[in-house]
């Protein structure tokens, strides 16, 4: 009714919600492009997509974001109407409407109209965009076919074996970015295909109010990324420290026993199996549902790499933290674990259909991960010469990601080509294990960051755990009890970031120097040593402009950001 135009977009800007699900078909019945806008762009962000997806309608949940697009509405030539879901309309606009309004426009549209625009549809036509969240340039709109969605929908999820409600009711709690491909593809399309429950958490989830929907909600499954996982195991060590001493030890005790039983799943003595079975009833059970797991049997974990100390400690809370992997442009998942498909540090193995290879791989195994199926996308929106260089002339799509693969065909996913280091000295140093090795040596670190791009020799800025405003979740300076517990025993008194940095605490500093020495000790040859490094005054954050929308690191803005502190070292 309101002249949406085919192959336009409908951009939808607001958190999980019944409204953008419902958004999200209504466009692809109407032969539009479901276009998500993550809920923090800015202004000049949401114009860029909007404009070079078309944009005919915005759907948009309250008065901040309709806000943005006000400010941006006269440099939208394609643009027709908004459409507010959750606040009422403040002041009265010509092709502004409120959802009730909105919903009514279309009672005089006959079925037969919409018969024929679905009719008319292609599954090699697409109905999905996805951008890219830009760390390197502009963003790329990922144009998803039917296709695409369709059969990474049916074919992943049983690949991770999701139940269709015949089978068994589903539910899970829907809170990642919609925008994203990850929670697009898990919450809504194989919501649909599956006949899930899905449960709206609310818009501050990722600021702590996830637990409470979790425990109110007590999904059969769970997906989120390594930072969520990270953050629920940040917050039971926090909980530990403060409990008495034998809660403590009780926690620990269960906890090495489920570790140890899940590690070596094959020596299983009768006496083994009742001391695991009466940890778990003990203490891991009551711990799980806790956290609202007590019916949850998968728990995946996608888009950006999990740590061997995050995994760990999930299994030892007897929970097996399933790796998926892929990209925007596979739809999502590519390569996924599952109960039938797990082996520890692995993505698990392409999904039925799907393909991988490795190529210009060096001595140790390592190559380029490229894909091959039918989860690949269609291309970039409006960038022919992007596109060209995603694939090669056999049509492989290259991930730029490095993987080696095992003798069974399970994927190891190493690190990102972009993200390696090579020093002055031409070596090739991969940044994550030895950040990765630094956060576990040292509990007080939350982020780890390796320099050393053309340089002579690796230094590394380091960022404290602290206590998260759970209004704004922007770090604070109070450090966490995790960290406070560290201070003391290395016989500091500090509570706060600012005191630790502005007096270079002697007795952190040095723990810190120590922790570092000790990763050295392990480092493959003295070039992955880190000579040198920081303290910053404040944590990475989504806000501080240092991660991205899923809590993925963007090297090169901390790069530019820290460009003084980096330049001392050097």
């Amino acid at each position: 009714k309101l002249g949406l135009e085919r192959f336009h977009s409908v951009g939808i800007l607001g958190f999980n919600s019944p409204e953008w699900f419902i958004s999200a078909v209504g466009t692809i019945f109407a032969g539009g492009i479901v276009t998500g806008i993550y809920t923090t762009n800015s202004p000049e962000a949401c114009h860029y997509i909007a404009h070079d997806s078309k944009t005919n309608i915005m759907v948009v949940e309250n008065q901040k974001q309709l806000d943005k697009i006000m400010q941006i509405w006269n440099r939208l030539p394609h643009l027709k109407a908004v459409v507010l879901y959750k606040d009422s309309v403040p002041e009265r606009r010509p092709n502004l409407y409120t959802m009730e309004e909105f919903l009514e426009l279309g009672d005089d549209i006959t079925d037969a109209t919409l018969d024929d625009i679905i009719n008319s549809q292609k599954p090699n036509q697409c109905c999905v965009l996805i951008y890219t969240s830009g760390t390197t340039g502009k963003p790329k709109g990922a144009m998803l076919s039917h296709d695409n969605i369709t059969w990474t929908s049916a074919h992943c999820s049983r690949a991770g074996d999701m139940q269709p409600a015949e089978v068994q009711q589903e539910s899970i709690v829907s809170y990642l970015p919609l925008s994203h491909i990850a929670a697009q593809i898990y919450d809504l399309w194989t919501g649909i295909k599956w006949g899930e429950q899905v449960y709206f958490a609310e818009p501050d989830a990722l600021k702590g109010s996830l637990i409470n929907t979790l425990k109110e909600v007590q999904p059969t499954s769970h997906m989120g990324v390594p930072r969520v996982w990270e953050k629920i195991m940040e917050k039971l060590k926090d909980a530990s420290a403060q409990s008495g001493f034998m809660k403590k030890k009780m926690l620990s005790w269960a906890m090495s026993v489920s570790l140890e039983r899940n590690l070596n799943c094959s020596s299983s003595n009768d006496l083994k199996l009742f001391w695991t079975r009466l940890a778990d009833y003990l203490v891991l059970a009551k711990i799980r549902n806790a956290l609202g797991f007590s019916c949850c049997q998968k728990h995946f974990c996608g888009a950006a790499p999990l740590n061997a100390e995050t995994l760990n400690f999930f299994l030892g809370l007897n929970i097996t933290l399933y790796e998926a992997y892929g990209m925007s442009e596979t739809t999502g998942p590519h390569c996924l674990s599952g109960p039938y498909v797990y082996r520890q540090h692995s993505c698990g193995k392409p999904v039925a259909g799907c393909k991988v290879k490795l190529v210009n791989e060096d001595t140790e195994g390592n190559g380029e991960i490229c894909f091959w199926g039918r989860t690949v996308f269609m291309g970039y929106l409006n960038m022919e010469g992007k596109t060209k260089e995603a694939f090669d002339e056999d049509g492989w799509l290259h991930s730029g990601d490095l993987g080696k693969l095992d003798k069974d065909g399970f994927l190891y996913v190493t690190g990102r080509i972009k993200d390696l280091i090579i020093t002055a000295g031409g070596e090739n140093v991969p940044p994550i294990p030895i950040e990765d090795a630094v956060k576990k040596e040292l509990p007080i670190v939350s982020n780890a960051m390796v320099i050393g791009d053309k340089k002579k020799f690796l230094s590394m800025l380091l960022t404290l755990k602290c206590v998260l405003d759970p209004d704004t979740s922007d770090p604070t300076d109070i450090l966490t009890e995790q960290a406070r517990d560290f201070c003391q025993k290395t016989g500091s008194k500090a509570t706060t970031v600012s005191e630790i940095v502005a007096t270079r605490d002697r007795a952190i500093y040095q723990a810190i120097q120590e922790g570092i020495n000790k990763v050295n000790l392990s480092a493959t040859n003295k070039v992955h040593c880190i000579q040198k490094w920081i303290v910053l005054p404040r944590d990475f954050s989504i806000s501080g402009g240092e991660l991205g929308p899923t809590m993925k690191l963007k090297r090169l803005t901390v790069l530019e950001k820290y460009r003084d502190e980096v330049d001392s070292f050097y």
